[in-house]
């Protein structure tokens, strides 16, 4: 089924590109099947909800570094990065599988502090840990999380459903993950140069705890169903704004706008941003890691949300033959790229 007489490197096809290619031939037996491969979570036909399921791998010295990311971060992270994809679903999770497999590095009391982080963040979106696997690895940590949640079949939210006219909303602040990872990394650098160093974070709390610590937004999904709001469409902003952008533009069949000056970014992550030299727009629009949502509504919902200080309307959706397009700040009109963070880079 998957013969392929050339050799062909993965780093050609990205991420999302492998998953295309590897799971073109499967296709959905089962009339409980609601939704499988595709979006931020597979979605089973259950009564009296439905059930929402989606699973991630962290893999160390690819997707953290234990040079700067204590176990416990570490496992309150993986846990909040996982409960993400459901909230993309406009979903609550309520159960959670682990499974590690470890070096002998290891010791127990490291994987105890591991656990303290994922029992800490069970603790905070009340989940309940329900199973999973251990094993031994030859490549140091390995962590896969699988996230269980439920909604009403009605409320459950796609990537597909944007219309032209529906407005492109944003929660929290972005960018702010990227630059506490820009921070951190300089920060290993100096230590490593020079060993008796210690790092230099004050008044980098924010950025850092954004990388180190990050939080699903439970929050928004109650937000949204307390003022009435079922979006259009929605996703979580993982790997990058404009890659979202470019995922909800893909699903949904349709052109986006993004104004530069409604891009929400925090003082601090704006400054630190000047700090490196780089452009504040191209960190929110890039960076990745905020776990923050990205949804679409339509205009007639504006009203909700146009006060909230937790919501950023930055954009509008347009016909797809528009294209995908950022009005900058000085009015000039440029296409917007996806240039997010990706696996399989060469």
């Amino acid at each position: 089924m998957f013969e392929n007489k050339e050799k062909t490197e993965i780093n050609k096809l990205g991420e999302f590109g492998l998953i295309k290619h590897l799971t073109k031939d499967f296709t959905i037996k089962h009339t409980e099947t609601a939704y499988g491969i595709g979006d931020d979570a597979a979605v089973i036909a259950t009564n009296p909800k439905q059930q929402v399921i989606s699973t991630d791998l962290f893999i160390e010295n690819i997707h953290f570094d234990l040079m700067y990311s204590p176990l416990m971060h570490i496992g309150y992270k993986c846990i909040s990065a996982s409960v993400s994809d459901i909230c993309a679903m406009n979903a609550i999770a309520n159960q959670v599988l682990v499974s590690i497999a470890l070096s002998s590095k290891y010791s127990l009391e490291a994987v105890e502090e591991l656990y303290r982080g994922i029992k800490a963040s069970c603790d905070k979106y009340n989940l309940e840990l329900i199973g999973g696997d251990t094993s031994s690895s030859v490549t140091g940590l390995m962590i896969s999380i699988t996230v269980i949640g439920y909604a009403d079949e009605k409320k459950i939210v796609k990537r597909s459903g944007a219309k032209p006219g529906d407005l492109l909303v944003a929660s929290g602040d972005l960018g702010g993950a990227y630059m506490g990872l820009q921070m951190l990394e300089r920060e290993k650098q100096v230590f490593l140069d020079q060993k008796d160093m210690q790092p230099d974070l004050e008044g980098k709390e924010y950025i850092v705890g954004r990388q180190l610590r990050p939080e699903a937004r439970t929050d928004i999904i109650e937000l949204l169903d307390e003022i009435g709001i079922i979006p259009t469409a929605m996703i979580d902003i993982s790997d990058g704004l404009s890659s979202e952008i470019f995922h909800l533009c893909d699903h949904s069949k349709i052109g986006m706008r993004v104004y530069e000056d409604k891009l929400p970014i925090d003082q601090q992550t704006y400054d630190t941003a000047l700090e490196f030299n780089l452009a504040p727009t191209t960190c929110a629009m890039n960076g990745g890691e905020d776990y923050e949502l990205l949804f679409t509504l339509p205009q007639a919902d504006y009203d909700k949300v146009k006060n909230s200080i937790e919501l950023t309307v930055i954009g509008y959706c347009t016909e797809p033959h528009l294209g995908l397009e950022m009005i900058t700040k000085s009015g000039n009109v440029v296409s917007l790229e996806a240039q997010g963070w990706e696996n399989f880079k060469g």
